[in-house]
């Protein structure tokens, strides 16, 4: 009798969570809706399902209780209740296969009007790539990639010199529009997925997968990776802004070509010497670091990482958790830095300055420490501490 009630309590008390549960979806904000149908359509047929196995269950457990002299009957077999059985899972798998098998023909079948755009994802950061002013992205390789191409776009494709490239996290598309998204990753296996538009494809190295929807509300979503790619992954984030075709087109229009990205003019060194004076005050002048001043050494940095954190500071990506003072005071010197020229200037010269000792610091244990770096830190800054750009 006690295994009857609790078995009937754990269906009530699943109904209710369920309707009173606050873990539902995101709003939906592209068109496909037939997804949460196809959901929604498991969800009812496997709830039923459990309800009623369970009642049945109960109500076996309480009819057919042990009594004082009753005897079981033996029924090794019951075709007619095992033909009942079959036919009803069988209309059951059915009725959650169907719907989605419609679905998957229209995810895999992109509108001729679609406009593609491509995603690099690596660890543990998403980079984007737009067709430039003929509408067609330009072939790439792994072979060419490098620090200054990312996406290792062909340079001999006319194709691509016009291609726009994003090398952040936030990408945006215009409502209204369908567009394909080219997946590809540039190390190990990612997965983009924008919860609010519910698709979702993985991301293999060596191949170019895809999916598509149609952007339907304006605002800012969040891109996540769901496929475990290693200690970072659940950094690996990004954004997606859905604007109006005028937004969208300003956007645009605000970011280099490839052809652009790859004609950009040499370093100043001498510019970038007058304006690392200021920092010097704290840094150093051979950017030795001042640890009185909670400095650290600037000399034997590559430039592409002083560019990153100069830029992190100028974006509030760092500087802006409270109580970090000092990471506060670097948001306003990175700020005097006005343009992307000025940044790379200041990071070629600190860049060119001879790798200095830094100050010995040591005070821990330098064998544990060592074995905590093997098994955490030197999967991104190698066992050298020479560390990777593309990471």
């Amino acid at each position: 009798m006690i295994l009857a009630v609790v078995i009937f309590a754990l269906v009530i008390g699943s109904v209710i969570f369920h309707f009173a549960s606050p873990w539902w979806f995101t709003d939906i904000v592209s068109q496909w809706d037939s997804i949460d149908g196809v959901i929604s359509i498991t969800f009812w047929i496997t709830g039923a399902v459990f309800v009623l196995c369970n009642l049945f269950l109960a109500y076996c457990v309480y009819k057919f209780r042990k009594k004082p002299g009753h005897k079981a009957v033996y029924e090794p077999e019951n075709h007619k209740l095992e033909s009942w059985l079959s036919a009803i899972t069988t209309v059951g798998v059915i009725a959650m296969l169907a719907p989605g098998l419609f679905v998957w023909a229209d995810f895999v079948t992109v509108p001729e009007e679609a406009t593609e755009y491509e995603v690099m994802g690596q660890q543990w950061q998403w980079n984007f790539r737009y067709p430039g002013a003929d509408g067609k992205l330009g072939t790439a390789d792994t072979e060419f990639i490098s620090e200054l191409n990312p996406f290792g776009i062909n340079p001999e494709d006319p194709n691509g010199m016009d291609d726009i490239v994003v090398n952040a996290p936030e990408m945006h598309l215009p409502i209204g529009k369908p567009v394909k998204a080219l997946l590809r990753s540039n190390d190990v296996l990612h997965n983009y997925t924008v919860p609010q538009f519910r698709v979702k494809m993985d991301m293999v190295p060596g191949l170019v997968s895809y999916l598509w929807f149609q952007p339907e509300v304006t605002g800012r979503y969040d891109i996540l990776c769901e496929e475990l790619c290693g200690i970072g992954h659940f950094i690996m984030r990004g954004a997606v802004v859905i604007d109006t075709q005028e937004d969208y087109d300003a956007w645009i229009a605000s970011k280099p070509t490839f052809a652009e990205t790859q004609a950009m003019a040499a370093p100043d060194l001498a510019a970038g010497q007058a304006q690392y004076a200021v920092c010097a005050s704290c840094h150093g002048a051979g950017g030795e670091g001042n640890q009185a001043l909670n400095a650290p050494k600037l000399s034997g940095l590559q430039d592409w990482y002083i560019e990153r954190q100069l830029n992190h500071f100028k974006t509030g990506v760092r500087g802006q958790t409270e109580g970090d003072q000092y990471g506060a005071s670097m948001v306003g010197m990175a700020n005097m830095l006005v343009d992307d020229a000025a940044v790379r200037n200041m990071s070629a010269y600190i860049a060119s300055l001879p790798d200095v000792p830094a100050q010995p610091t040591i005070q821990g244990d330098i064998a544990n420490g060592a074995d905590i770096y093997d098994r955490n830190c030197a999967a991104c800054h190698l066992d050298n501490g020479n560390g990777t750009w593309y990471t």
